[in-house]
């Protein structure tokens, strides 16, 4: 089991520093959330012009869509270093004095998952982000008084999956609120190429387009899927990343036409066949095809309700006429016949 941890552990690594090697370098790389970027344009432009510190950012958003990389670009349009933590990280109050405390002006300050902050470091939160101030306890009992160690004027970005799980004290103190939108599949194909040529990949226009179209709207899954291919066609083709080749390689990951992959299909199983087209509430289905609840709702359920598989309803997740169509499947199962089995 911990061997199993360890490797799990040392395979994100490896993907992390795989998606690093492909970020771009400033916001005129970046493909994508146009509106997005004019409005960050013009508020790093009005911060370079006053010579100030920028205003906090809030990035949110389905995870994979890039929030981790804007945060990155901010600094270096700044031109201020970054410095980078995460909330699960961040347990007591003593671990965000000792980040505060080293903070320099006109520094970003980035959050991932600030969603998850506990209460009290939230607290003492508010009065860097308002204040830049941070309020320390010195002493015990009856003598015990509070310090207030003075922050320089920095620049926080926040990055969440999950804004309505954010307190209404804690948003209002981002001045920037911005929301990043799955991507279209000709943005996505324009990011694969972007990513094959700095990985140095003989790669024709139709392979990323059918690496794109496959990708669920998220460069972080394209990137993915594009390190797949490349295996595949290393192995198998001498190299060669033609639209079949790609096909090839992501029909033998069981990725299909609409980037379904495993979990999708037994999910899409569960409901189907399993509980007749639903409804049936999450806490079931997680327990049926045994995945976390949590993964489902905020992983693949978002992708199959975007394609019309799936309704949420007050009595549960139902299957959708287009779900029974694209599956190839009748809305009741025959009487005398096996039950309905996914292809």
């Amino acid at each position: 089991m911990i061997e199993r941890g360890i490797a799990d552990a040392q395979a994100n690594d490896e993907e992390r520093l795989f998606e690093a090697s492909l970020r771009p370098r400033s916001l005129a790389d970046f493909t994508g959330q146009p509106k997005l970027k004019e409005n960050l344009k013009i508020a790093i432009e009005a911060a370079k012009m006053r010579g100030e510190a920028m205003d906090h950012v809030l990035l949110y958003g389905p995870p994979g869509l890039g929030k981790t990389t804007i945060a990155t670009l901010i600094a270096n349009e700044l031109g201020s270093s970054f410095e980078q933590t995460s909330a699960p990280v961040l347990q007591k109050k003593l671990d965000l004095t000792g980040l505060l405390s080293n903070i320099r002006a006109k520094q970003v300050f980035f959050i991932d998952e600030i969603h998850r902050l506990a209460p009290d470091v939230e607290e003492m939160l508010y009065s860097a982000l308002e204040d830049f101030r941070v309020d320390i306890l010195v002493g015990t009992g009856p003598g015990a008084r509070t310090h207030s160690l003075p922050v320089p004027k920095f620049t926080a970005v926040g990055a969440t999956t999950r804004l309505g799980n954010i307190s209404a004290p804690l948003r209002g103190r981002f001045g920037l609120m911005l929301r990043l939108d799955v991507y279209q599949p000709d943005e996505l194909a324009g990011i694969v190429r972007r990513s094959a040529k700095i990985l140095d990949l003989k790669m024709d226009e139709l392979a990323s387009t059918e690496i794109a179209r496959r990708s669920r709207g998220t460069p972080r899954i394209a990137n993915r899927l594009l390190r797949r291919v490349r295996d595949y066609a290393q192995v198998k083709a001498s190299g060669e990343m033609s639209k079949q080749i790609a096909i090839d390689a992501l029909e033998l990951l069981e990725v299909d036409p609409l980037g379904l992959d495993e979990v999708d299909r037994r999910i899409m199983d569960a409901i189907l066949v399993k509980f007749d087209g639903g409804p049936v509430g999450l806490s079931t289905l997680s327990s049926a095809i045994d995945e976390e609840a949590g993964t489902i709702e905020d992983v693949y359920e978002p992708y199959l309700i975007q394609q019309g598989f799936v309704d949420r309803t007050p009595r549960g997740r139902i299957a959708t006429d287009r779900a029974y169509e694209y599956f190839g499947l009748s809305r009741r199962r025959s009487a005398s016949g096996p039950p309905n089995v996914l292809p």
